[in-house]
């Protein structure tokens, strides 16, 4: 079985691939590891892709498909493989469309981890840390955990965080380029929701539950 996860930064997307790994010995497809392991190799292809990824620009969809097709070649015809964050545009999950029917392939689930605007953001600002007990907490999702420090919460201190705008241009921009691709996919194959603000093994129960159907 193949799958294509979604999930917008912060949703713990790259956390849930990893479970799939190591519970079901998924193969893990990440376009951004296949061009900087082809970039370190320094290939023909990967002194292209090492120039355009250092000047900023966008790595060509043919250049992605090039990998796609070498990478899927090496794998065993029933190897699963779990696509992380790919495709990214209409283009390219046509591309993926075509390139895994000629290895006679196809998408089993798609499934989309979704997290709202503000709860990314509250996780992001709610970041504090206690300079006694040396651990990270959330004052607004670890109230309890707080209540029953040592301490008592006394030396809590919030984290300066100068990427939230970065993390949030990053999350607006996921949603205005994923919603066109999911819409593609939902003619082909049904579209899998998840709540990406649960517990990490609830979420896991509940993708568990899709692929087990």
């Amino acid at each position: 079985m193949n799958i294509i996860l979604f999930g917008p930064p912060g949703a713990g997307k790259g956390t849930q691939a990893q479970k799939l790994v190591e519970n079901h010995n998924y193969y893990q497809i990440s376009t951004g590891d296949l061009l900087r392991n082809e970039a370190n190799k320094k290939s023909n292809i990967g002194v292209e892709i090492e120039k355009l990824i250092s000047k900023g620009e966008f790595v060509s969809d043919e250049i992605v498909n090039d990998l796609l097709n070498q990478t899927l070649s090496k794998l065993n015809s029933h190897d699963p493989i779990i696509f992380d964050g790919y495709p990214r545009s209409i283009s390219q999950a046509s591309n993926l469309e075509q390139i895994l029917n000629n290895f006679r392939r196809k998408i089993d689930f798609v499934i989309s981890l979704n997290v709202s605007r503000d709860i990314i953001q509250k996780r992001i600002m709610g970041r504090v840390t206690c300079q006694k007990c040396n651990i990270t907490l959330n004052e607004y999702f670890d109230q309890e955990r707080i209540k029953n420090l040592s301490c008592s919460g006394k030396y809590l201190v919030k984290r300066k965080d100068d990427n939230l705008e970065t993390i949030l241009n990053r999350y607006d921009k996921y949603i205005e380029t994923t919603k066109p691709v999911l819409d593609f996919l939902s003619k082909k194959t049904t579209i899998h929701e998840v709540d990406g603000t649960l517990k990490i093994e609830e979420i896991t129960d509940k993708i568990e539950h899709i692929i087990k159907g």
